[in-house]
Parts: C-alpha cells; sequence; structure tokens
C-alpha cells in the first residue's frame, strides 16, 4: 500500500529543534562575547547588561531545546519502534564518533599542560627574566605554588571513579539479564557515586593554594579538570535520567541504547580521569 514503510531506516518526522536549538546557540555565543565586553555598546545598552541577558536567554532556550529534543527521540524509539536494529547502529556509530571528538578535546588540554610542564622556561620567558639573570632556571610547578598531594583527595576520587565503573557495569549486566531491580540498584550506586566526586572535587578547589590567573599551571590544571569535572556532571545527570527512565518501564534486554550510551560515556569519564590523575596529579603535580 502507498505510503507503508518497506525498509529498516528511519525517515525524521519535521522538527522546529534543530532551528530553536541553533538560535539557542547564536544567543548563547553573542551573549559570552557582550558579557566578556562590558565597555562594549550596542543600540545604547551596556555591553555587560546585554551579554547577561542574551547569555541567559540562550541557555535557558538551549536546555529546553534539548529537553524537548530528546524527548522526541525516546517517543520515537520507545512508542514508535522507530529505532530498528539499522537504526540502533547508526546510533552507536554517532555516539562512538563522539566520544572520539571528546577525546581529541582533552588532548588539547593534555597538550597544553605537559607542554608548559615539559619546557617551562619557554613558558615563563618574562616572568623568569630576573631568575635567568642569577642562572636560575623556570620551575615546574612554578615557584610559590603548592600542588595538591594526589595520595589525599585526587586519589580517594580515583577510587570512587572505579568503583562508579564498576556499578555501571553492573547495571548493564542487569539489563541484558532482564533484572530491572538489580540495575535500579547499580544505577542508583552509580549516580550517587558521581555526584559524590563532584562533591569532593568542588572541596579540593576551595582549597587550593592557587588560582586560575597568575600562573599557567592554575591555569592549565583547572581547565583540564575542570572542564572533566563538568563532564563527570554531565555523565551523571546522563545517568539520573536514565534512571528515571529505567522507573517509567524503559530499557528492554534488546533495546537499551539510551543506557548503553551513558554507560559509553561514563566509562570514558573514567578513563580520562586515571590520565589526570596519573599525569596531572603525580608525574606533573
Amino acid at each position: 500500500m502507498a505510503g507503508d514503510v518497506n525498509h529498516d531506516y528511519h525517515l525524521v518526522d519535521p522538527s522546529p529543534w534543530p532551528a530553536v536549538g541553533s538560535l539557542a546557540a547564536f544567543l548563547v555565543t553573542f551573549g559570552a562575547v557582550f558579557a566578556m565586553k562590558p565597555e562594549a555598546e550596542l543600540f545604547g545598552v551596556a555591553g555587560g547588561t546585554f551579554g547577561f541577558w542574551s547569555l541567559g536567554l540562550g541557555f535557558m532556550l538551549l536546555l529546553y531545546t534539548f529537553f524537548a529534543w530528546w524527548k522526541d527521540v525516546i517517543v520515537e524509539g520507545e512508542h514508535k519502534g522507530d529505532h530498528t536494529p539499522v537504526v540502533q547502529i547508526g546510533l552507536r556509530y554517532g555516539m562512538i564518533l563522539f566520544i572520539a571528538s571528546e577525546v581529541m578535546f582533552f588532548v588539547a588540554w593534555f597538550w597544553a599542560f605537559f607542554d608548559a610542564a615539559m619546557f617551562p622556561k619557554h613558558h615563563f620567558a618574562d616572568a623568569f627574566q630576573v631568575f635567568e639573570m642569577y642562572n636560575t632556571e623556570a620551575a615546574w610547578p612554578p615557584v610559590g605554588v603548592e600542588t595538591f598531594d594526589p595520595w589525599h583527595l585526587p586519589f580517594m576520587n580515583t577510587l570512587i571513579l572505579l568503583l562508579s565503573g564498576t556499578t555501571v557495569t553492573w547495571a548493564h549486566h542487569a539489563i541484558v539479564e532482564g533484572n530491572r531491580e538489580g540495575t535500579k540498584k547499580a544505577l542508583w550506586c552509580t549516580v550517587l557515586l558521581g555526584a559524590l566526586f563532584t562533591c569532593v572535587q568542588v572541596y579540593e578547589y576551595m582549597h587550593a593554594s592557587f588560582a586560575f590567573s597568575g600562573n599557567i599551571y592554575g591555569a592549565t590544571f583547572f581547565m583540564a579538570t575542570g572542564f572533566h569535572g563538568f563532564h563527570v556532571l554531565v555523565g551523571t545527570i546522563f545517568l539520573a535520567v536514565c534512571l528515571g527512565r529505567l522507573y517509567k518501564g524503559h530499557f528492554k534486554p534488546d533495546h537499551h541504547f539510551g543506557f548503553e550510551a551513558a554507560a559509553w560515556y561514563w566509562h570514558f569519564v573514567d578513563v580520562v580521569w586515571l590520565f589526570l590523575f596519573l599525569g596531572v596529579y603525580i608525574i606533573y603535580g
């Protein structure tokens, strides 16, 4: 019959969310530029004020786009049956490419940190002129910077993330076996461990003896560990949403890519932290 679907691919319905998301991203970018240039003026309005409102509006619109668009995707997969095995393969490829892009994102921050650590004289040419006059080499970490003890809070956070990796694997095995109660318990453990990691990192930042500005060590340290902390927060929310969906009856032993994507992302976050702990805290800390 005309109109019958005779293929395994999903031809998506017209959706407003790509356009709305693009507008939100524009407002966020536009607002951020003016927020960083408060002395500027636009249409008679101070740049700082305009930037603040544009940034806030864009960010709220972006969050709403995330919620509404992903809700539509869930409906397509859970209720309309659009996520056929072929479509699920495409979703897996998409998640793999996303994680690969995230790997390169962190490569940039690792590169910045290690370059400054291995060649500190190059980065401190101006700051260390007075030291070089007395034949004193530039040091890493910079003179006066008291770094964290890697075997205190950083090691605690390492254990927390490694444990969370085991609980999310437990949840994955439980859902494959059709054990929904076991999956709920394991996901609760993972979400709580993710939240605990964030709390410990916030406490660590509050007791840092160095700031983001003032030296290259603080800048590269907080960018690398801070972006990782942001990814942990996103991953925790990702898993919390999966937990909520689990209570709504979503996910089957043979159809649970939404959870699987969250588990992949969480393992990626675990691996990045191991490199951070080894390189940033132990070797060059």
